[in-house]
């Protein structure tokens, strides 16, 4: 510093003391300056006070000596003491040049900067809130000071601030916003606890409405609640939860929107503590908000399926996630689906709900095209663009949904629950909105049939609720449902086609639709043939899902659709199969399943008399396809009781090439006459005179099999067959004879018998070309 320059008014003992390295000099110099702003200040002397400040700040607290620099600190420091009330006037001269010292290198320099800074303040108290948000971002830095003394200092400083700030109702939260949205998101631990200690002030003092700003600063919030220090986590906890009592108690003043995608960003991080948080306040915002946060709902999915499939280490998230889960599921109502286009009622299958007691006659339909959400994410806060504001009505979009459920559905990696969470949204919006899920169904539909291969029973279960919703909701009735076969299940095999109106049966029944209908059941919608045209594809290519879950499958169907249907249409499409060995084996898995299984009880009932047209036509459908394998056509002959059919069949077999599966098979069907499904057949052995052909059957059944516990078996039920003449009375004698039992006359057996052996030689010419035998046609069945 230049010894000769003029520091006037400042006189040059004051000056020299203020440059001294002495602690003590410095302190006489500050109280010597004090005692002349005094007096500038009882004279009203402004420019002299103005000059002071001045010298004090440029020539020595900007100086570039340091020991000038901290007498021009402990100098300013004394003009505010002096200045008293009045330092309000000169706050920004005062403050700056501090401000400017918490950068300095010298520690030491920048405590006795916090000590300056903090007589100015204790001397101004609220004068200084215009200038808060420059204090406050001096103090935002030196909160992390690697020094302790100038973090103590800066403490001091910062509970003093604090006090100013809850005593006055002056204070700029619009101002001072921005800067708090800045600084929040510091990776420094202190700089994180100071911002998180200030905004626990803010919040409790009753005129700042911090609230309204919450979405500048949640997620900053949320990004701290994962610091490595346990006392930060801890106060950001307490923090958030002051929010959120905040937010119940006055939800109407709340910006959910605004938060929304901040939530659905943070439910989907690996900790532990902010997933927790952040699916708590999802919760909430859900329940609160309700419908508002509609537009939301393919991220919310995004973010709460995966946690449905946590285990027991993270239980807490499991259950508020399936809370989420199910409040965004009751958001969507039948008034979300667009209004009905007026067209011909088609009459619905009446079938039982497995999972949703909503009443479905509200229904309505879709027009126009959806809007998209982005089922993506990012770091970016703004993922989506919601349709619609809080004071709008909400529009229900479901592209991204169903986006976000297909790809779901689509990663095998996901658990059992999350997989069934998703199957259950997708009935629910096939319930609630049929009219514009249909315009997904072509994209689900490949998906929703590989499902079917899944490993849990659970899952296959809810993936047949949602195929039969599909298959028999009166919104999917089209004119063409368009493709719904996805990738070829079978390559190099010729497609399964949907049946062309021709003869459904043997039987000429005015008015019905060909194949399009059972005659005795309602119609079907577009998507069911397909649905069943896919799912026979399914089998065809997946040997070991026919085998392993293709009657849990069909079962399952019988209960959720009408089950005649189901057969009528599996007949009809395996009439015409050209892989024969697969159409053999799926009749004999359909045979089973009609013969043994509690679900087909009403259909076998309806086989067993064949006493309307209804039931023959059924009758012919199933024959014709039963044909493909001829045990199964036997049995099939003794359910609906046509003994002497049966037994023109089993005449038959004697030109069959007859293979070990063949008489395996009719091991079987010995086994099943025993069972009760044939508790009436083994009775009318009792009527020996009109059930002669029965017993005719079951004799040539006999002559058949080998000497095997088969044979023993149906061996001794036969010798059981009383004699006729043993079981004549005087009344029956007396009585008028009655008729045996024969077919059905309106059935014409004879072309049935003869599509029998048609079939049976092209299986017959089919096996042999595969063995590479010639001598083939030798052993066809002369018709």
């Amino acid at each position: 510093m230049n010894p000769e320059k003029d520091f006037a008014p400042l006189t040059p003992n004051i000056v020299r003391a203020l440059n001294d390295k002495l602690y003590e000099k410095r302190k006489v110099a500050a109280l010597e300056i004090e005692k002349l702003v005094r007096e500038f200040v009882a004279q009203n002397n402004t420019v002299q006070i103005k000059h002071v400040i001045q010298t004090l700040s440029q020539e020595f607290a900007l100086s570039q000596h340091p020991h000038s620099r901290k007498g021009g600190l402990i100098g300013l420091a004394a003009c505010s003491i002096a200045l008293g009330k009045d330092s309000g006037l000169y706050l920004k001269e005062l403050i700056e040049p501090v401000l400017t010292c918490f950068n300095d290198a010298d520690s030491r320099l920048r405590y006795y900067a916090c000590e300056a800074l903090y007589n100015i303040v204790k001397v101004a108290r609220g004068a200084v809130l215009p200038h808060f948000n420059v204090l406050f971002d001096g103090l935002s830095k030196l909160a992390a000071d690697p020094d302790p003394n100038v973090k103590s200092g800066s403490e001091l400083l910062d509970r003093l601030l604090k006090d100013i700030v809850t005593e006055s109702n002056k204070f700029d939260l619009v101002g001072f916003i921005p800067l708090l949205r800045e600084r929040i998101y510091s990776n420094n631990q202190y700089a994180r606890q100071f911002i998180i200690s200030w905004i626990l002030v803010l919040e409790s003092v009753p005129d700042i409405n911090l609230l309204d700003y919450l979405p500048e600063i949640l997620d900053g919030l949320f990004q701290i609640l994962g610091d490595n220090g346990k006392e930060i986590r801890k106060m950001c906890e307490v923090v958030l939860g002051e929010f959120l009592k905040e937010i119940k108690k006055n939800p109407s003043s709340v910006k959910f929107a605004e938060m929304a995608n901040i939530l659905v960003i943070h439910c989907q991080t690996t900790d532990d503590l902010i997933q927790l948080t952040a699916m708590c306040w999802m919760r909430e915002f859900i329940q609160l908000a309700g419908r508002v946060m509609l537009p939301y709902s393919s991220g919310i999915l995004t973010a709460v399926l995966p946690c449905l499939a946590y285990d027991d280490r993270k239980k807490s998230i499991k259950e508020v996630a399936n809370v989420c889960n199910q409040s965004l599921m009751k958001l969507v109502t039948t008034e979300d689906d667009e209004p009905d286009e007026p067209k011909p009622v088609v009459q619905r299958q009446a079938k039982p709900n497995p999972d949703d007691s909503q009443a479905k006659q509200e229904r309505t339909a879709s027009g126009g095209p959806d809007g998209s959400c982005d089922s993506g994410f990012s770091s970016s806060i703004s993922v989506f663009t919601p349709a619609s504001t809080e004071t709008a009505p909400v529009t229900l979009h479901l592209d991204g949904i169903v986006q976000v459920l297909n790809c779901h559905l689509s990663d095998m990696a996901i658990g059992m629950m999350a997989r069934i969470a998703v199957l259950k949204w997708l009935y629910h919006l096939y319930i609630k909105t049929p009219r514009k899920m249909f315009r997904h169904t072509d994209s689900l539909f490949p998906i929703l049939l590989q499902t079917l291969s899944d490993e849990s029973d659970e899952v296959i279960l809810k993936d047949l609720e949602v195929l039969a919703e599909i298959a028999s909701s009166p919104a999917g009735q089209t004119d063409d449902p368009g493709p719904l076969d996805g990738p070829d299940l079978r390559a190099g095999h010729p497609e399964l086609q949907v049946p062309t109106p021709g003869r459904a049966s043997l039987l000429h029944i005015p008015g019905t639709k060909g194949l399009e209908c059972s005659p005795s059941t309602p119609t079907m919608n577009s998507y069911f043939y397909k649905f069943m045209i896919n799912l026979l594809k399914r089998f065809s290519s997946e040997q070991k899902l026919l085998e392993t879950r293709g009657a849990f499958i069909i079962r399952q169907l019988c209960l959720l659709l009408n089950a005649e249907n189901i057969f009528h249409s599996m007949a009809d499409i395996l009439l015409r199969e050209e892989d024969l060995k697969f159409a053999s084996t799926m009749v004999h898995t359909l045979n089973t399943i009609l013969l043994t299984s509690t679900e087909l009880f009403q259909l076998r009932n309806q086989l067993k008399d064949l006493k309307t047209l209804e039931s023959q036509n059924l009758f012919c459908c199933l024959y014709r396809s039963w044909c493909h394998n001829p045990v199964t056509t036997v049995s099939l002959c003794f359910l609906t009781q046509n003994y002497q059919h049966a037994y023109d069949l089993i005449q038959k077999f004697g030109d069959l090439e007859v293979t070990v599966d063949f008489l395996t098979e009719v091991d079987k069907l010995v086994q099943l006459i025993e069972c009760p499904i044939f508790t009436y057949l083994r009775l009318q052995l009792l009527d020996v005179r009109n059930n002669p052909y029965l017993i005719k059957a079951l004799y040539g059944l006999l002559m058949l099999l080998p000497q095997s516990s088969a044979f023993q078996l149906l061996s001794h039920r036969l010798q059981c067959v009383p004699n006729p003449e043993l079981l004549q009375t005087e009344d029956s004698l007396k009585a008028a004879p009655k008729s045996q039992r024969t077919n059905a006359p309106s059935i014409d057996y004879a072309e049935l018998l003869q599509h029998f052996e048609k079939v049976q030689n092209k299986h017959l010419e089919v096996r042999h070309q595969r063995s590479g035998r010639g001598d083939h046609l030798d052993r066809r069945i002369v018709l």
